[in-house]
């Protein structure tokens, strides 16, 4: 069967792709592709985010379980040793996303996820500091491409409107994992001393070990495309190939989506891509700041090692719901950008708490506006810039642009939070810096839903007095007859 094949009606929306004027439906067939997805692509998207934020940001666990008093570390050595981790990760992001497609999701994906688990396992046995910059320099060369390949991998699936949902269901296992590892890490550190290993050891470990383990049989799960989902019946991908194309996720054909070097391009000069980018690295700063450093903020409220690691829990589960909460919200009214401003105000309110008060129950309260606030605009940001570029490798390349951005961020979270800069308890610096980011993002978030909504208007003015068969071919995203996600 072929997808122009599939029963159409008369559009009644413009979104779609350059050629087609038909919404393809099917009421039987769209309860159930999309739920047979949801039921083999998203576990395994979910596990991959899972366990790659688990092994970057079980260095925190470790950390107040002993790792920097055992390998004699000072608080900028530890800052460097994050700092070389994001190096290697910032630059194999773009390379790996215009890669994804042309070796496949199925071979790339798995083997980053294996390579990681073995240097994640390998920190476990280091014995002096150096060993540990060697593993954390391979551990983000491995891991660079995951977080914005899985985002490109679920385009290959869903079309825009249904993205955020899934993106923030994947991403949310960041907040699962955040909230796991502490559990994880509370019971790990008692196995201090089994097989001659402190505690902190056992955290890589056991974490790298189950990383391997997954990432072996993922090979054998991963389909490449909706055409090599074994899973669907040929109807099904067909039925899913189509609506792709006619919502715009993907070009008409094989040609459109090829890699191109122009549309590398292309992508530096979208507006919405470098508002976007710099919101990306204001983000990247709050959410990785609060990832690495929480266990040790809670501890510097006055909690032992093992409590605080518990005590980082709560913040984090608060947040795998209210993401998801926004996420349907957001694909539901189609309001990426309100859900990214009210995200980044409860950051606003979360940071002026911790700065304004002394109190250690204020101060810990705060961590359940500024958490929940930065793990929820994430996956926003993330679906808003996957779904404001077209084609392929224009939207690879913006994704990779934001994702360098929010780890470039990481970067100077290293230094805010873990240096000499901001020294704890009370973090005046790092705070104040991050209160002044979200609100800037307040600001660029409406700006950019301005810019987009201008450009909607534009675009439907256009549509007013042309066919789509008098627009030159090749404009992707710029097409009258794309409409952005506002």
């Amino acid at each position: 069967m072929n997808p122009a094949d599939l029963k159409s009606t008369p559009s009644t929306t413009n979104t779609a792709s350059d050629n087609d004027d038909d919404v393809v439906l099917d009421p039987v067939l769209e309860k159930v592709v999309w739920r047979k997805l949801d039921m083999w692509i998203l576990p395994l998207a979910t596990m991959f985010y899972l366990l790659s934020f688990l092994d970057r940001t079980n260095f925190g666990n470790a950390r107040v379980a002993g790792l920097q008093k055992d390998l004699k570390m000072s608080n900028t050595q530890y800052s460097i040793a994050l700092t070389v981790t994001y190096v290697p990760y910032i630059v194999a992001e773009l390379p790996s996303n215009l890669l994804l497609k042309t070796v496949g999701p199925s071979l790339m994906l798995p083997s980053m996820l294996t390579l990681w688990g073995i240097v994640t396992t390998l920190q476990g046995v280091v014995k002096s500091y150096h060993g540990l910059l060697v593993c954390r320099f391979f551990l983000g060369l491995f891991e660079g491409g995951v977080f914005p390949g899985l985002v490109l991998y679920l385009s290959f699936f869903y079309p825009r409107q249904r993205l955020q949902w899934r993106v923030s269901a994947f991403f949310s296992a960041a907040s699962i994992s955040a909230a796991f590892s502490g559990l994880l890490a509370f019971g790990i550190i008692n196995m201090n001393g089994v097989g001659g290993r402190p505690g902190w050891a056992w955290i890589f470990i056991l974490e790298g070990l189950f990383t391997v383990v997954f990432g072996v049989i993922s090979f054998f799960l991963l389909p490449n495309s909706p055409k090599h989902a074994v899973f669907l019946s040929q109807q099904e991908k067909d039925y899913v190939i189509a609506k792709l194309k006619e919502d715009g996720a993907t070009g008409q054909n094989e040609e459109v989506d090829r890699f191109s070097w122009k549309e590398v391009r292309e992508a530096f000069k979208l507006p919405q891509v470098w508002m976007l980018a710099v919101i990306f690295f204001f983000d990247g700063c709050v959410l990785y700041g609060l990832a690495y450093f929480t266990p040790s903020i809670v501890q510097g409220l006055g909690f032992t090692a093992s409590r605080a690691q518990l005590m980082s829990v709560p913040p984090f589960a608060v947040a795998f719901f209210l993401a998801m909460i926004g996420a349907y919200v957001a694909d539901r009214y189609h309001c990426r950008g309100f859900i990214s401003i009210f995200s980044f105000i409860l950051c606003v309110i979360g940071f002026s708490m911790f700065l304004g008060s002394k109190n250690h129950h204020v101060q810990y309260g705060s961590l359940f506006f500024s958490i929940p606030g930065t793990y929820t605009a994430a996956p926003t940001l993330s679906t808003w810039s996957a779904n404001n570029a077209a084609p392929h490798t224009r939207r690879a390349t913006a994704i990779a642009i934001g994702f360098i951005m929010t780890n470039s961020g990481g970067i100077l979270a290293t230094w805010l939070l873990g240096g000499t800069l901001s020294p704890p308890p009370r973090y005046t610096k790092a705070t104040i810096t991050l209160l002044v980011f979200s609100i800037l993002m307040v600001v660029i978030s409406a700006m950019n839903t301005y810019y987009l909504w201008i450009q909607n208007k534009r675009k439907r003015s256009k549509r007013a007095v042309m066919s789509r068969k008098d627009e030159p071919a090749g404009l992707g995203d710029r097409s009258a007859w794309f409409e952005y996600n506002l």
